[in-house]
This record gives structure tokens, sequence and C-alpha cells, in this order.
């Protein structure tokens, strides 16, 4: 099967209608107040849109109550990776991976966080190329994972 990998120029509600109910509840109703500093990419098969997620350039509206504390991470030049997500009927096809995949191709430059409430998906973004920063506990424990490209690490030397 063929699966495509692209921004998702308008209609932000095709994607937000794949997203779980309460994730939906947490950003359809701020994504006026972020849209200009977010991008969704999507994968779709079929023109229907199966996955994806968004990439924020500020703190969205999910994470506000941590804002002070991750701004560090968009003063280092880190892009935020939210929402993402894969229709369950679409799992185990390493979807996700592909996703993941395809933005750094696209921006092969970029620096990336992210937070996962999820224990069952460290593997995932460890095998991915993020690493386990830090674990943050406010009212639920959550883990902080940074991915950098090799070229950082190289420059870096």
């Amino acid at each position: 099967m063929d699966f495509i990998f692209k921004k998702l120029l308008s209609n932000p509600k095709r994607f937000f209608d794949i997203l779980p109910q309460d994730w939906q509840d947490e950003i359809v109703p701020f994504w006026n107040a972020y849209e200009d500093g977010s991008s969704i990419y999507i994968i779709e098969e079929k023109d229907q849109i199966i996955g994806g997620g968004i990439v924020f350039s500020t703190c969205p509206p999910d994470i506000e109550y941590y804002s002070k504390e991750v701004q560090q991470w968009f003063d280092k030049d880190y892009l935020y990776l939210g929402f993402i997500f894969i229709l369950e009927n679409k799992r185990d096809q390493n979807l996700g991976t592909f996703w993941l995949d395809e933005l750094k191709t696209l921006f092969p430059k970029q620096k990336y966080w992210l937070l996962m409430e999820d224990e069952h998906l460290h593997r995932f973004y460890q095998k991915n190329g993020f690493i386990l920063n830090q674990t943050i506990g406010h009212d639920h424990l959550e883990w902080l994972y940074t991915f950098k490209p090799l070229t950082d690490y190289i420059s870096n030397n």
C-alpha cells in the first residue's frame, strides 16, 4: 500500500476528527490561537487521513501548565511534537516511524522534543532516535524525550 506524508494545508478538522475525543478536547477549542505557530503533517492512504501529528513552535494548550519549564527547549531551537496519532486499525505497520522519518527527512537539521504519558511507547521513541531527557510529575507522570539530528552531534565535536 502506498502511504503519502504531507503537510495539511487546509481544513485541520480532517486531522482532528481521527483523534480520540479527549485529545480533540485539548486542541480543537484552542486551535485558532496556535495554528500560526503550528503545522499538521498527515499520512494519507487513498485520500483518507490515517495518522499524523502536529509540530509546534510555541507551547501547545495541552501542556500550558508546564510552559515556563518547556520554554527552554524552544529557546534552544527545538520544536515540540504533539498529538501524534495513528488509527488503531493501521497500527503495527511502522506508520509512526514512517511519520517521524518523513519529518526528519523534510527538516534534516531540526531538533524536536515531546512529552509522553504512555509507558509502552518508550521503546518506540528510543528506536526512532529520541533520548529520555527527564521525568516530569505534576498531577501525572510524563517523560520528556528529545531528538537531535546526527549532524548536530557532528558539528558539536
